[in-house]
C-alpha cells in the first residue's frame, strides 16, 4: 500500500523510483535502454472546479484505465501528482517506439469520456526523456522529461515533445530572467513611457497610455513582450501592475488638467481582490481625479464573464474611473461584451488600421466599429496610426481619437512634459 496510489491503484512515486533504479541498473549492466514519459492532463482543473472532486476522481480512474490499455506489461505507469502520470518504458530499441507511444497517449487521453452522465473532454501534454542519451540517473531523467513537458505546454498543449539539450539552457535563462525581474521590481528598474492620444475634433492631445519598460543594468532596455508573459505566468504581474497604477497616477498629476492617463490591467491583476483598493489608494495618495484615470482591459478579462467581473467593473465606474476595451475586434465575442457592460471607450486594434491600405474591407470594418461606438455613446480610438493616409481615412470613417507613431512614439516620463510644451495644440 505504501507503493500504490490509493485512488487509481497505480504505482506511486516511491515504486516508480524503485523500478526506474532497476531499469537504469539494467542499462548499465547490459545496455538495455529505457524512456520516461511525463504526462500532464490538460483542462483537468476546470472539471474539478465546475463539477466537483468526486467527478474529477472518477475521471482520473478512467484516465488510469486508458493508460493501462496502451502500455506493455513490462512498462510501469505511475501517478505522481494530482493530474500527473509517468510511464517508464522498458527495453527501448529506438526512439521511434517511444514516439509512437507518446502519440498514442495524446490521442487516447484526448478522446471524450462519459463520467456519471457527463461528457468530458480533456487532453494530455507529454514530455519525453530517453536513457542514456538524456541522462543515466533518475533525477536527471525526471528533470529532463519535465523540461520537455514544459515545452509541450508552451507549444499549445495536447502534444508531446522530446527533451533537447537547449531546453535546459532556455530554462536556465528563464529562471535567471525571473530572478532578475523580482530584483528589478525591488530595485525600481521599471519605467513608464507614455504614448499620447489625439482627439480628432479638437485636434489636441487629450491623454496618454502608460507603457511599461524594463531598464536592466546589464541587458539594457527590455521590451514588455520579453518579460510580461513570464510575469503573468509566475504571478509577478500583480505587484508590477500595482506599481504601474500608482506611478501613472503620480506622473499624470504633473500634466495639464484636461489630460487623462490609461493603464492596462491584465486578467490576473483584474481577478485579484486588490485591484479596486489599489486604484482607490493610488488616486488618494497622488491626488489625481478619478475622471482622469482610465483602465484598459482586453477580452481575456471578460472571457469568463461572471458576477464578480461585472461587479468590479461597476465599482470602477462608481469611483468615476473610465473603462475601455483594448484590442477591440480581435476576439470572437466583442459585441456581446459591449452589451454586458457600458464601456467608455473601445480601442480599434492596430491590425485593422494596418489593413486600411492593403485590404478592401479595412475601411468598412473601421466604419462599422466607429458607427457602433457613436450609437452606444463610446469614444473610439484607432491604434497604430503611422501614416498621413491612414489618418485621413480614419477621420473620414468617424473615429474620435487616434494613437500611434504618426502622433508620437512612447515617450519616457521625464521627456513627456517638454513634448507637451512643444505642442501648440494644447495651449
Amino acid at each position: 500500500m505504501a507503493r500504490q496510489d490509493p485512488l487509481t491503484g497505480l504505482p506511486n512515486r516511491l515504486l516508480l523510483r524503485e523500478r526506474l533504479s532497476h531499469a537504469l541498473a539494467r542499462l548499465e549492466r547490459n545496455g538495455e535502454a529505457c524512456a520516461l514519459l511525463l504526462v500532464d492532463l490538460d483542462r483537468f482543473k476546470p472539471v474539478n472546479d465546475t463539477l466537483g472532486h468526486p467527478i474529477g476522481d472518477a475521471l482520473l480512474k478512467k484516465v488510469a484505465d486508458r493508460l493501462r490499455s496502451t502500455v506493455r506489461p513490462t512498462d510501469t505507469i505511475a501517478r505522481i501528482g494530482g493530474d500527473e502520470f509517468v510511464i517508464l518504458q522498458a527495453g527501448v530499441r529506438d526512439a521511434a517506439s517511444t514516439q509512437a507511444l507518446a502519440r498514442r497517449l495524446v490521442d487516447l487521453i484526448g478522446r471524450t469520456y462519459m463520467v456519471e452522465g457527463h461528457l468530458l473532454t480533456i487532453g494530455a501534454s507529454v514530455g519525453v526523456a530517453l536513457a542514456p542519451e538524456d541522462g543515466a540517473d533518475a533525477d536527471k531523467l525526471l528533470k529532463n522529461a519535465d523540461l520537455a513537458l514544459y515545452r509541450a505546454k508552451l507549444d499549445g498543449r495536447g502534444t508531446y515533445r522530446f527533451f533537447e539539450p537547449e531546453m535546459d539552457a532556455r530554462m536556465q535563462a528563464r529562471r535567471k530572467l525571473e530572478l532578475d525581474m523580482r530584483q528589478g521590481l525591488a530595485r525600481r528598474e521599471f519605467q513608464l513611457h507614455y504614448q499620447p492620444q489625439l482627439q480628432l475634433e479638437s485636434d489636441r492631445l487629450i491623454g496618454c497610455e502608460a507603457l511599461i519598460r524594463w531598464c536592466h543594468p546589464e541587458r539594457g532596455m527590455i521590451s514588455p513582450l520579453d518579460f510580461i508573459p513570464l510575469a503573468e505566468e509566475i504571478g509577478l504581474i500583480v505587484p508590477i501592475g500595482e506599481w504601474v497604477i500608482r506611478q501613472a497616477c503620480r506622473d499624470a498629476m504633473t500634466w495639464p488638467d484636461h489630460m487623462s492617463v490609461a493603464v492596462n490591467v491584465s486578467p490576473a491583476q483584474f481577478k485579484s481582490d486588490r485591484l479596486v483598493e489599489t486604484i482607490i489608494s493610488a488616486l488618494a495618495s497622488s491626488g489625481l481625479s478619478a475622471q482622469r484615470l482610465e483602465v484598459e482591459i482586453t477580452e481575456g478579462v471578460l472571457l469568463r464573464e461572471n458576477e464578480k467581473t461585472l461587479q468590479t467593473l461597476h465599482r470602477l465606474r462608481e469611483l468615476g474611473v473610465r473603462v475601455s476595451m483594448d484590442d477591440f475586434g480581435t476576439g470572437y465575442s466583442s459585441l456581446s461584451y459591449l452589451r454586458s457592460f457600458p464601456f467608455d471607450k473601445i480601442k480599434i486594434d492596430r491590425s485593422f488600421i494596418k489593413d486600411l491600405t492593403s485590404k478592401p474591407d479595412g475601411e468598412a470594418i473601421i466604419r462599422a466599429i466607429a458607427g457602433l461606438g457613436k450609437s452606444l455613446g463610446m469614444t473610439t480610438v484607432a491604434e497604430g496610426v503611422e501614416t498621413s493616409e491612414q489618418m485621413q481615412r480614419i477621420r473620414l470613417e468617424g473615429c474620435t481619437d487616434v494613437q500611434g507613431y504618426l502622433i508620437s512614439k512612447p515617450i519616457p516620463a521625464d521627456d513627456l512634459l517638454s513634448f507637451l510644451a512643444d505642442q501648440k495644440s494644447i495651449v
